[in-house]
């Protein structure tokens, strides 16, 4: 892909790009670590006591799942993680980051989990200006949810929430949730909620929780809050589909490989996504993200030439395609002042036209 810089500012194809949507030290999280199946070795799962056939069956279950995502990786020509005795600490890794997105082109990168609020605040202060990030949690439901959030928000500088709703103790549509949806409301911040299978190859199929129909109560209720659905919604894009429909308020990244589509009954492509989303929704309510992590992959620039490369193919104007891969991450996650570097991608009628250079 072609990087230009404009006016001091990095570009790829003449588009300022905010990517929504990474994570931080994804091994090292416990949060996200669960969720990793066989990607970075054995995942952990409680075995039952004193049976021995399960331990057999679930040494067998983990190897059969490291084969499965290390085949993924040669599929994508994905080196493989790092092992975690090379971890030189999580400074060192975050100077990394700023290497990747110096090398890629990226303007700015959004975290959204890092171990923790205080460790992705910290990685923010560390970015000098570079990382957004995001406030993140197993469970909306678990005491002091709202209180954390809130903290994280004004106190931590961070600008949304990020949810796996697989983990929550409940479903999106219990009232429950309500103090968390009011601090998001209070704070003009997104929420981000996976919804969907969980993880790669090993991880959460389905539960009782896991689809994003639920989350029509809370995006009623609070209109005013921006509510992310990643990846598309996964296997449920049809219920995601609808559920734009009825609430102008939920939006869907783009992040990851979606090679979830080759599970699918029907056959479905990324450009199938993409097409149905933007004849549907328009561009204002996609928004891109890489869902990159470990290293020494770092930022997974194939996810955004494979992207960008449909948009180009099917017609989108650069403005268009400007709003989906940067002026939308830089609206909801309030990058006061920011505008595309390229006059060419500003779209007619907008605040960014309205601004002087």
């Amino acid at each position: 892909m072609r990087n230009d810089v404009i006016d001091g500012r990095p570009t790829v194809q003449g588009l300022s790009i905010i990517d929504f949507h990474l994570h931080f030290r994804m091994p090292h999280d416990p949060l996200t670590r669960s969720l990793s199946g066989g990607q970075f070795g054995p995942s952990g799962t409680a075995a039952r006591s004193g049976c021995e056939e399960f331990d057999a069956g679930q040494a067998a279950r983990s190897a059969a799942v490291a084969r499965t995502s290390a085949q993924w990786r040669t599929s994508w020509d994905f080196p493989d993680p790092e092992p975690m005795s090379a971890d030189a600490g999580w400074e060192a890794e975050a100077d990394r980051w700023v290497t990747e997105l110096d090398h890629h082109g990226i303007e700015h990168a959004a975290f959204v989990t890092a171990g923790g609020n205080d460790a992705m605040t910290a990685l923010v202060d560390r970015g000098a200006g570079r990382f957004l990030g995001m406030a993140a949690m197993a469970d909306p439901f678990s005491p002091g949810a709202a209180h954390d959030f809130e903290a994280a928000v004004a106190g931590g500088g961070l600008r949304g929430l990020k949810l796996f709703a697989p983990l929550a103790s409940s479903g999106m549509d219990d009232a429950a949730a309500d103090p968390v949806w009011d601090v998001a409301s209070r704070y003009n911040v997104p929420v981000l909620i996976h919804f969907g299978h969980c993880g790669s190859a090993g991880g959460v199929a389905h539960n009782a929780f896991s689809n994003p129909a639920s989350l029509e109560r809370a995006a009623k209720m609070y209109p005013e809050v921006t509510f992310v659905i990643p990846h598309f919604g996964i296997q449920h894009v049809q219920e995601v589909l609808f559920l734009m429909w009825a609430c102008p308020n939920v939006v869907v990244d783009t992040s990851g490989s979606n090679q979830w589509v080759r599970y699918m009954a029907q056959r479905l492509t990324l450009e199938d996504l993409f097409r149905r989303f933007y004849e549907t929704m328009g561009p204002e309510r996609i928004v891109f993200g890489s869902d990159s992590s470990w290293f020494p992959r770092g930022f997974a620039r194939r996810y955004l030439a494979d992207q960008l490369r449909i948009c180009w193919e099917m017609g989108m104007p650069a403005a268009e395609l400007q709003q989906i891969f940067g002026g939308n991450a830089a609206r909801l996650l309030k990058l006061d002042g920011w505008r595309p570097a390229s006059d060419a991608a500003v779209v007619p009628g907008s605040p960014d036209a309205e601004e002087p250079r």
